[in-house]
């Protein structure tokens, strides 16, 4: 009898030492369910479009304490800028001029207070919105008029959810092109943006709801804009390809970009896509030439540590004597270059000459980078 009690006693004995050692979590590789079920940070979305933590920083912010930094009555972070009334933010709005075609603008936008940048230029893609008083002679917003941007929720992988309203639904049919492209190279101006997905009043959809465009992959910039079928092109053989063209305005000049398939040089890509620059649009737009007839590459396109270098020929040149280049030949070398994955900036030069120099009289010494140069003069 006593041996009985005596391994009931130890048995309990051990049975307790079990359950301490585990919540001290001695058991390496347990878990409890919460654990389990809870959520990987990355699957976070947000709107800050200009804030997205680094690795580096990750640490840092998820644990603010022990950085000194907690959150303010408003929400914020310490140490965040704050925003003063009366302050404006530059955006690129990629609006329709009076061909039809989806060009970008730069529009001067009231700073906003909150964080949602990408909901606001998403509103003032609304017809009849804010951007109304704002919009030069000719051009025109692309979302229906009365569409609400109820909410937007940036993805780990890039992609950004865009939910509207049902107004949304209420374009025609032939805008529905047009109204995916602004929409997604607004967006994706924002270096952390890459795709766009659309839900309409919370519902994810797959396809457009008026004219059926397929989209439940998403859309990003590889989908072009202005997309142009050329003839006579082989498909297999060729590469879609951005290209940006000066077109007069009223008041200013501004650049139209035009997606076409352009044949593939496999031993110089790029050499490829600066012809078809300078052969111009596969259509005719309402443009004045503005590159000389005679133009070519003297040699071939250089790419290093995401420099791209040109030499042309001094047909190019608007002064020849002086070394000018005209500002509409330099842009859209410029912005077209640099839609080349890699091609962070474009070094020209001209054979036969030193320098080569802006309609300014300012010298182009060292590489030109996209931000630069800019697609408009802001509005």
């Amino acid at each position: 009898m006593k041996i009985d009690v005596t391994k009931k006693i130890l048995g309990v004995a051990l049975l307790s030492m079990f359950f301490f050692l585990a919540g001290c979590g001695v058991f390496e590789g347990e878990q409890t369910m919460e654990e389990i079920d809870a959520p990987p940070e990355d699957a976070e979305m947000t709107d800050d479009l200009e804030n997205v933590p680094d690795e580096e920083t990750d640490e840092a912010e998820e644990n603010p304490a022990e950085e000194g930094e907690g959150e303010t009555e408003e929400g914020d972070t310490e140490g965040e800028e704050s925003t003063d009334a009366g302050q404006t933010v530059t955006r690129v709005l990629y609006l329709m001029d009076q061909s039809g075609l989806v060009v970008p603008q730069e529009v001067d936008l009231p700073a906003p207070q909150s964080k949602e940048v990408a909901k606001q230029v998403l509103e003032y893609l609304v017809k009849d919105g804010p951007v109304s008083s704002m919009l030069p002679n000719g051009f025109e917003a692309v979302l229906p008029a009365g569409t609400e941007i109820i909410d937007l929720n940036l993805e780990s992988d890039g992609t950004i959810v865009v939910n509207v309203s049902e107004d949304f639904k209420t374009y025609q049919a032939e805008d529905e092109q047009k109204i995916l492209e602004s929409m997604t190279y607004t967006l994706t101006q924002f270096e952390n943006v890459k795709r766009v997905k659309l839900w309409i009043n919370g519902e994810e959809q797959s396809e457009m709801p008026v004219n059926g465009t397929p989209i439940s992959e998403g859309y990003s910039r590889a989908n072009g804009i202005n997309v142009l079928q050329a003839k006579g092109i082989d498909l297999m053989e060729s590469k879609a390809t951005t290209l940006y063209f000066p077109m007069q305005g009223d008041n200013e000049v501004y650049y139209v970009p035009i997606t076409q398939h352009v044949t593939v040089d496999k031993d110089n890509q790029y050499q490829t896509v600066v012809q078809a620059l300078l052969n111009g649009p596969a259509y005719e737009l309402n443009m004045q030439p503005y590159i000389n007839t005679g133009s070519q590459l003297a040699a071939e396109p250089v790419m290093e540590d995401g420099v791209l270098s040109l030499t042309f020929n001094e047909n190019i040149l608007s002064n020849s004597e002086k070394s000018v280049i005209a500002d509409e030949v330099m842009k859209s070398i410029v912005l077209t270059l640099t839609e080349q994955e890699g091609v962070d900036a474009v070094d020209v030069s001209i054979e036969n000459h030193e320098e080569v120099m802006g309609e300014n009289g300012q010298p182009y010494t060292e590489p030109v980078s996209r931000d630069m140069v800019t697609p408009t003069e802001s509005i």
